[in-house]
Order: C-alpha cells, then structure tokens, then sequence
C-alpha cells in the first residue's frame, strides 16, 4: 500500500518566511500536520509571527539525513545558501 508522501514515511526540512521577515527552519516526519499547526498558532515559535509561508520543503528518506541537513541550514554557510536559493 501507498502512503502519501507529506507524512508519515519520510522526515522534511521546511523552511518558512513570518510576517516579520524572520525565517523558520524546522524538521517534521508529518509535514502536513507541522504545517496546520504554524498556521494556526499552535507553534510558539512562529504564533506572534503570522503570517507564515512555506518558502520550501526537502523530503529526506530518514531523519538522521533531514537533521543534518536543517543543522546545516542554521549555520552562516547556510543562511548564505538560502538566500542564494530562496530569496
């Protein structure tokens, strides 16, 4: 049987923009989920910061792959990447 692939089988990188400029880089193995939870304030990191929207997301086949990958992306190489990128 098929899964749906925004969650459950695979773990994300996501990568939001707030409404105050600030970006949000966070890991989730239920992308769906995470995501209705930003936009409904139900995040304290994002909640005082809507709205939010999702610049981009990875799928990663595990979660030790995705986590190496967001840590990277909170390091100044990997700021410089995202605005390469995403901005």
């Amino acid at each position: 049987m098929l899964k749906h692939p925004l969650h459950g089988s695979s773990s994300f990188v996501y990568l939001m923009e707030c409404g105050d400029g600030h970006l949000h880089v966070g890991i989730t193995t239920d992308l769906l989920k995470c995501l209705a939870g930003h936009f409904n304030k139900e995040v304290p990191e994002t909640a005082e910061r809507l709205p939010v929207k999702i610049i981009s997301y990875v799928a990663f086949e595990n979660k030790k792959k995705a986590e190496v990958f967001m840590r990277f992306l909170k390091t100044n190489p990997g700021k410089s990447f995202i605005k390469m990128r995403w901005n």
